[in-house]
C-alpha cells in the first residue's frame, strides 16, 4: 500500500486473523479521498481507506462462516460505534449463508459501553441499555466490537454475560490496537491491528463527532480541541 511517504510495507498477514499496521506506516493523503467538507483542518491522515474496510469486512464473514456456520447466533452489537460494522459484517454472513449449503440463523441485539471521556480510557467501564442479558443463556453469542484496546472493557463485557451460561461466545472486532499496557486479550476475529493511535470515522467518534466519516483516519490536535467536551 502507497501512502503519504511512498510505498511501504504498512500491512502483513495477522497470522491468518488480522492484518497488522506498522507503527511507521504513514497512512494516505487525504488529499487522495472525499470526506466531509465539515472535518477539513481535524484530521491527519487516511489510516485505512473505506473500501478496505469492506473487502476485509467480507472475509472475515467468510472465516466465521467457516467456523460457526449451521448455527442459531445472537449477534450482540456493541454501540454506538460498532454498528456499521456489525450492520455489514451480518450482511456478509447472510449473502454468504444464502449462497451455501450452511445456514446461519441470526438475531441481532445491542449493548452499549462508555470507556473514554474525550481521548483518554476511563478506569471503570459503564454497560448503558441493552436487553436483559439473562436471554443470552444457552445461546451462541457472537460479539460485535469497534475496537479492542487494552482488552479491559471487553473483559468487563465478557465476565457479564458469562455468568448467564451461554452456550459459545466469539469476539469479532474491526480493530485491535497496540497498546502500551495489553491485558493479553484477543479476540476471535478482527480486521485491522493497528498502531497505538485514536483513529475516527465508519462510525468510530470523538464525542459522537466523526461518526459520518466512512475511511478510518487518525484525528489531529485541532480536531481534538474543537471537539473536546
Amino acid at each position: 500500500m502507497a501512502g503519504q511517504g511512498g510505498s511501504s510495507a504498512a500491512a502483513r498477514s495477522g497470522g491468518g486473523r488480522g492484518v497488522v499496521i506498522s507503527d511507521n506506516w504513514p497512512g494516505y493523503s487525504l488529499d487522495l479521498f472525499t470526506y466531509p467538507q465539515h472535518y477539513y483542518g481535524d484530521l491527519e491522515y487516511v489510516l485505512i481507506p473505506h473500501g478496505i474496510i469492506v473487502d476485509r469486512t467480507e472475509r472475515l464473514a467468510k472465516d466465521i462462516m467457516q467456523d460457526i456456520g449451521d448455527n442459531d447466533i445472537v449477534v450482540l452489537c456493541v454501540l454506538k460505534g460498532g454498528y456499521k460494522f456489525c450492520a455489514d459484517l451480518v450482511e456478509h454472513i447472510k449473502n454468504l449463508s444464502r449462497n451455501s449449503e450452511r445456514f446461519i440463523s441470526m438475531k441481532v441485539d445491542f449493548v452499549r459501553l462508555k470507556s473514554y471521556h474525550n481521548d483518554q480510557s476511563m478506569q471503570d467501564m459503564q454497560i448503558i441499555g441493552g436487553d436483559d442479558l439473562s436471554k443470552l443463556t444457552g445461546k451462541n453469542v457472537l460479539i460485535v466490537e469497534d475496537i479492542v484496546g487494552t482488552g479491559r472493557t471487553m473483559k468487563v463485557l465478557l465476565n457479564n454475560i458469562e455468568k448467564y451460561k451461554p452456550k459459545m461466545i466469539k469476539v469479532a472486532s474491526l480493530l485491535v490496537k497496540r497498546t502500551s499496557r495489553p491485558d493479553g486479550y484477543r479476540p476471535d476475529y478482527y480486521g485491522f491491528e493497528i498502531p497505538d493511535l485514536f483513529v475516527v470515522g465508519y462510525a468510530l467518534d470523538y464525542n459522537e463527532h466523526f461518526r459520518d466519516l466512512n475511511h478510518i483516519c487518525v484525528i489531529n490536535d485541532h480536531g481534538k480541541a474543537k471537539y473536546r467536551v
